[in-house]
């Protein structure tokens, strides 16, 4: 059953890179890092890596996604692009133009919320608006014991952690939570670029439905088949409350493993298909039809060459998904 692609309201109007990859009624493109091949282990090599980011952004991919993961734990198999996503995204900021910086996603718990105002808001102003914060409670329980944090009541924290980052958007905030107190006589700069950051909370970060839908900036999830995500594409947007005036993007990640023959049929991998690209275009379509804004595609387990790859989505794929 469809999730029709809600109504005719818009999406705020927030910062440049949010602005580019968001836009209702339609479904943008985007690529999770590291981007390569690593089946053999949880630790990819990184070889290529600004190359292949710059490609993106010159073929025409909306956004490049960074995964906060602190720690290699045995148990989750995958140490992401490795690099701190803070420092990676000031690096990449420097090094491209135009393809929005997105995290999906920063774990806020495991964090101080005024070291994590301060590196969203500079990577927002040295990107020149191109930052899009996805946040998370975690969900591995193996990294709380090693910085000294509690597992069992980071959904509090959650919240605590979105009030303070949001208060340091505001000029010299006055305001106390469990993380701290400001008087209004000190101020943090910088400041995003716009009147704040945009955030995207994942999954449901120990929170409720309600919760999610009026505080974030949208919702990050993951697939589901499509009967089952239309429903939870419809159920969020109805948890959004009408006074904000605006309807929110929901977005997804999608693994892939594209292959040359492009009407293979799709066979399942983790958390998304092994397919020709005919099946892919049909199955973006649709997302893009239920309500779902953005997907980010992932290439772990990509079989063909990546930056073949690459060019190929880029010339048969992202025609029809315009960012």
């Amino acid at each position: 059953m469809p999730a029709l692609n809600e109504s005719t309201k818009t999406f705020a109007r927030i910062n440049r890179g949010y602005n580019q990859v968001f836009q209702p009624n339609r479904l943008s493109i985007g690529l999770v890092a590291p981007l390569e091949r690593y089946t053999k282990g949880p630790v990819p090599t990184m070889d290529r890596h600004l190359e292949r980011v710059r490609l993106a952004e010159k073929a025409g991919f909306s956004a490049v996604w960074l995964r906060d993961v602190p720690f290699n734990v045995p148990s989750f198999g995958d140490a992401g692009q490795v690099f701190d996503p803070f420092v990676y995204l000031g690096f990449l900021a420097g090094q491209t133009e135009r393809i929005a910086l997105g995290v999906a996603s920063m774990i806020l718990p495991l964090r101080h919320p005024a070291h994590v105002a301060k590196a969203a808001a500079t990577a927002d102003q040295l990107s020149g608006g191109r930052l899009i914060l996805g946040i998370a409670s975690g969900d591995r329980p193996d990294e709380y014991p090693a910085l000294n944090e509690n597992y069992a009541n980071r959904g509090e924290r959650f919240r605590d952690s979105f009030e303070y980052i949001r208060r340091m958007a505001d000029s010299a905030p006055a305001f106390e939570n469990r993380y701290g107190q400001t008087n209004g006589e000190m101020d943090m700069p910088p400041k995003p670029t716009a009147e704040k950051i945009p955030m995207l909370i994942t999954g449901g970060s120990q929170q409720t439905p309600q919760w999610g839908a009026r505080h974030s900036d949208g919702w990050i999830t993951y697939p589901r088949n499509i009967d089952d995500q239309a429903n939870a594409v419809r159920s969020w947007r109805e948890s959004i409350p009408d006074e904000t005036g605006f309807s929110k993007p929901v977005m997804q990640s999608l693994y892939i493993d594209l292959l040359a023959d492009p009407n293979a049929p799709p066979q399942p991998i983790h958390l998304g298909f092994r397919s020709g690209m005919k099946f892919l275009k049909a199955y973006l379509k649709s997302l893009e039809e239920i309500g779902v804004n953005h997907v980010a595609l992932n290439l772990r387990f990509n079989q063909v060459d990546i930056e073949d790859t690459l060019l190929y989505l880029a010339e048969d794929l992202l025609p029809e998904f315009p960012a």
